[in-house]
């Protein structure tokens, strides 16, 4: 019989949740927003939905942050405070079911390698392009977390010799690659405005994704040489404007990246789009994740 897992997909502003078999197939599912003050207990309520549709044997969980294995502790500010969290023992107290845990962009390359753009890669980045910018790594054929959950913390690259103090809060990457340093260029409120005046053909806004997709570019470059994947995945909010970035970024990389490295790489698309991150989270909770 095919395995049934819980996945959640933690965010900033929404919680997504589904019933996923061995497949990959999506039985259930539930999008709803997040709630201050009051994660765990949504997260509870979502599951409890949801298994009234059927059994299940585990649940997975992406988070936005930092997940300490050891501790079974969380560290994602934006949804559960400025601490760390003891998230896993909360959750599979309230479950009753084995929980298993890991950052976001763990299961971003995670949901892409196993059904995405990426499927069945040995060597493969997610680079999430969103509000903050991070890399989910699998290097021979096994996820790359470090000892402090910390690997693939890529939106602080440094890119530039000349220090911003901007960096020193978020990274010099995500200062200069993410959302909201298109925005920042352009004068807008977001980068949905930026992307609406490019599509426009506005010079100012085409020209702010130009400079864009050159820090991109570099940042990209970077990981290509230093990990020499097969494939790096694009993904993220940002990445709802592909057609305004991702061959720039590929010019960008061929002129970067170590020749040998840029070569064997191919730059593409995620496939899963939003679902990359849940469907990660219910790899993380099926049988022989790894």
């Amino acid at each position: 019989m095919t395995p049934h897992v819980l996945a959640i997909d933690l965010g900033g502003t929404k919680i997504s949740a589904a019933i996923v078999d061995g497949t990959g197939a999506v039985q259930a599912r539930i999008k709803t927003a997040t709630p201050p003050e009051r994660v765990v207990e949504r997260i509870v309520e979502i599951c409890a939905e949801l298994r009234a549709a059927g059994a299940v044997s585990a649940a997975g969980v992406a988070v936005p942050g930092i997940y300490f294995a050891d501790t079974g502790e969380v560290w994602a500010p934006n949804v559960l405070g400025g601490n760390r969290f003891p998230l896993k023992d909360a959750l599979a107290d309230r479950l009753g079911l084995p929980v298993v845990i890991d950052s976001d962009r763990s299961a971003y390359v995670l949901g892409e390698q196993w059904l995405g753009v990426a499927r069945g890669l040995r060597d493969v980045v997610f680079l999430a392009v969103g509000t903050g910018i991070g890399a989910g790594i699998i290097a021979g054929g096994r996820l790359i977390r470090g000892p402090g959950g910390v690997a693939g913390a890529v939106g602080w690259f440094a890119l530039t010799p000349q220090h911003d103090e901007l960096y020193s809060r978020i990274g010099c990457f995500e200062a200069e690659a993410a959302g909201p340093a298109l925005a920042r260029r352009f004068g807008a409120a977001s980068a949905e405005e930026v992307a609406a005046a490019a599509r426009r053909g506005d010079r100012r806004a085409l020209e702010a994704f130009e400079r864009t997709a050159a820090w991109l570019s570099m940042g990209v470059a970077n990981l290509i040489s230093a990990l020499n994947p097969e494939m790096v995945v694009l993904g993220g909010g940002l990445m709802a404007c592909a057609e305004l970035l991702l061959e720039p970024v590929r010019r960008g990389v061929a002129v970067w990246a170590q020749p040998f490295a840029a070569a064997q790489a191919r730059i593409e698309l995620t496939r899963l789009g939003e679902d990359a991150g849940l469907l990660g989270a219910a790899r993380l909770a099926l049988p022989s994740n790894e």
